[in-house]
């Protein structure tokens, strides 16, 4: 029996109707065991009044008995035996079983206490933070899903944190926009992990400001490098980073709110995913970290590659992983950079564990009920399945061209001066002009080798400098003449132009 809840809150209501409907034997999946157990407490000494038995077991404590708060060194399956033997009504709380569940003679004492528990009052409570329960234990055990504390409480968590400073003469100067940017942070962690990454960051401080969110960034860097196959992407791009998108632009910006309290308020719901294709080196990648920015979301990416190495355990397994961890820290952009590489027509049809994954992915996105947005890029558009362009899981499908005209001169600007060099100084028409059919990686290229010449020489980069990269450059248009021609036929009933045409 599994219980599939969306919330610590009723992650509670539920464990609260499962002991007043007497399942005998409960799973609780959680990161915080102590706050598992100090909820179970509260639970049992408002339904006994004390006149019950509150035990644990663990490896290395044993039997422990609340009460009395004597503890005896017995195994899993003596301790198994001894609280099915009692006959007083009570909690039975075990904490190391879930590794057990492969022992037989475990699965076994289990089943047989669900028989004997039934109606005495008596319920034996497993924790752990990742359970599979046998296929011969299923009908025996209710499984629920002890969520990671939610907003309202990281944000009790927060105020009483900045109360403590401030206490200690700390000036605390941050907007209510920068502590939900904080509760946004520190999703995914559990209270302990909270609170550990707050009093690092605030202990000292003589002003609590926007500068403690970068360092709540780090924090979620790390929770990101223990999974190992989802990686923390925190970069500093925005839309003016991105040059022309004129489309695509509009559309974030129309969306930048949707993740708030105000919005949810309001009945609307976030976006679901956005699916950028096109041809490569036009800012497909850069345009999704400046969504992030521009959202104020933590940036996560699944590296397919990485889910299908088979280093982090069984493909399936991994990539369902990853799907948990991130709602788990969700809002949240989920970043698949070349998703043709991984779910794609050929995984779908080969019907080993490309389509396994191909077939969870499509499922988890259509009935997603976490704010996870998607944001999907892709190359070889023509590998992309019908199944995942449709309407109700991208809300939107756009295809990015190599830039025009005026595209080309904002590209042009924008690289010139983040490297530091007078815009003024160059014709960005002309420039514009002699790139035409260039991409936009290609013409970052074109500044970044013009400034080595001019660097060597010991003078300031020049006009000139552009025009002898550009004459000794041919461009990808060029190479690739016949694919690009193909996506863009292919493309052109298929998505929305990024772009805003030149007309």
């Amino acid at each position: 029996m599994t219980s599939s809840v969306p919330s610590r809150q009723n992650a509670l209501k539920a464990l609260r109707d499962a002991l007043a409907g007497g399942y005998p034997v409960i799973a609780i999946e959680t990161w915080e065991e102590d706050a598992t157990l100090s909820t179970l407490n509260n639970f049992f000494n408002s339904a006994f009044q004390g006149r019950g038995v509150f035990q644990t077991w663990d490896f290395q404590a044993g039997l422990f008995d609340a009460a009395s708060r004597t503890s005896e060194k017995l195994s899993a399956i003596e301790a198994l035996d001894k609280i099915q033997a009692a006959d007083k009504p009570g909690f039975f709380v075990f904490k190391d079983v879930t590794g057990l569940f492969a022992d037989s003679e475990i699965r076994r004492r289990i089943k047989n206490i669900h028989y004997s528990f039934r109606g005495q009052n008596r319920f034996l409570l497993l924790t752990g933070s990742d359970f599979i329960i046998p296929v011969d234990l299923r009908k025996d055990i209710l499984l629920i899903s002890y969520q990671l504390p939610e907003s309202g409480e990281i944000a009790a968590i927060i105020d009483e944190h900045l109360q403590a400073a401030a206490r200690r003469g700390a000036q605390v100067e941050l907007t209510p926009e920068q502590i939900n940017q904080a509760v946004i942070s520190l999703k995914g962690f559990t209270g302990a992990e909270m609170k550990y990454a707050l009093n690092k960051i605030c202990w000292g401080r003589k002003t609590i400001d926007a500068d403690i969110i970068p360092l709540l960034h780090d924090e979620k860097e790390q929770l990101a490098r223990k999974d190992g196959v989802l990686e923390y992407v925190r970069g500093s791009e925005s839309l003016a980073d991105v040059g022309g998108l004129e489309n695509l632009k509009d559309w974030l910006l129309k969306r930048r709110k949707l993740f708030t309290p105000e919005a949810a308020q309001a009945g609307i719901r976030p976006p679901r995913g956005l699916l950028m294709m096109g041809i490569s080196g036009c800012g497909k990648s850069l345009s999704v970290k400046a969504i992030s920015a521009l959202w104020g979301l933590p940036l996560f990416r699944l590296d397919m590659n990485k889910v299908y190495s088979g280093i982090y355990g069984t493909p399936e397994g991994t990539f369902a992983r990853a799907i948990k961890n991130i709602e788990g820290v969700a809002p949240a952009i989920l970043w698949i950079d070349e998703i043709e590489g991984g779910i794609s027509s050929n995984t779908a049809k080969d019907g080993s564990t490309g389509s396994h994954i191909f077939s969870a992915f499509l499922t988890w996105m259509q009935e997603k009920s976490s704010d996870v947005f998607v944001a999907a890029t892709a190359n070889r558009i023509d590998l992309l399945p019908a199944e995942i362009i449709r309407k109700g899981r991208f809300d939107q499908v756009f295809f990015i061209d190599l830039p025009n005209d005026s595209e080309r001169e904002q590209i042009f600007k924008v690289h010139l001066s983040r490297r530091g060099n007078k815009v003024e100084e160059f014709d960005l028409p002309l420039l514009s002009v002699a790139t035409e059919f260039w991409n936009g990686a290609e013409i970052e290229h074109v500044v970044e080798a013009a400034m080595i010449e001019a660097f060597h020489r010991g003078t300031a980069m020049a006009q000139d400098d552009l025009y002898t990269i550009i004459r000794g450059t041919v461009p990808l248009s060029r190479t690739m003449s016949e694919q690009i021609k193909f996506i863009k036929g292919w493309a052109s009933e298929r998505a929305i132009s990024a772009s805003k045409s030149d007309r």
